[in-house]
């Protein structure tokens, strides 16, 4: 009975101290003219708070796709899109040309959720658990989901341009391009190639296409 007791207090009073000290706010709009830190941005003042700051245009207009890669990524976080800081969702729009692809990528603060509007992709990922591939060729209306952190990618496989958005139950899910991450940098050449059992010659000439040195 004693015993009883005693949880039955500590967890009246643990309610009590989070009712207390919990902090609740409707939102938290991001303050741009500050850092941003781990946890997002801090918030704007209330009063100066507007309904624009809940409204983003940006994913209207289609990306442009002349670049290397052939595809262009919008992205509505809340850098862009001050209304989403600290509520845990954030979205992008991802157009393709034929023959277009997002490369090998990972966002290590969110999971993602792809919706197809227009055309045929080629999309999957790669687990951390003996690197399994798991990989669909979707078609419009079909819907993957990628799970946080886990390299990923997306190829436009049809005959025509395509378009899709992602959400994230991140604010701010992060980005890391895989080829960019070992091709774009100043790491010597040789230590790249010791460390990914590329040939020299073609990590000199990634290097060359996608900026980087060394």
């Amino acid at each position: 009975m004693k015993t009883s007791n005693t949880i039955l207090i500590f967890f009246t009073l643990s309610l009590l101290f989070s009712s207390s000290f919990g902090a609740v706010q409707d939102f938290c709009v991001a303050d741009l003219s500050g850092p941003q830190g781990p946890a997002g941005y801090s918030c704007k003042n209330a009063n100066k708070v507007t309904v624009d700051d809940f409204v983003y245009h940006g994913l209207a207009a289609k990306g442009n796709t002349t670049n290397i890669i052939k595809a262009a990524v919008t992205t509505a976080f809340d850098s862009q899109f001050p209304g989403v800081n600290g509520l845990g969702i954030s979205l992008a729009r991802a157009d393709l040309a034929p023959g277009g692809v997002i490369p090998f990528h990972t966002h290590p603060g969110g999971t993602e959720i792809l919706i197809l509007l227009e055309g045929t992709l080629c999309a999957g990922f790669v687990s951390s658990s003996a690197n399994q591939v798991f990989f669909k060729t979707l078609n419009k209306g079909d819907v993957m989901v990628f799970p946080q952190g886990l390299l990923h990618f997306q190829l436009n496989s049809g005959k025509g341009e395509a378009l899709f958005f992602v959400g994230f139950n991140s604010p701010n899910p992060g980005l890391q391009l895989l080829d960019f991450a070992l091709f774009k940098n100043n790491l010597p050449t040789e230590l790249v190639a010791a460390a990914t059992f590329l040939d020299v010659a073609q990590i000199k000439k990634l290097k060359g296409v996608l900026g980087g040195t060394g």
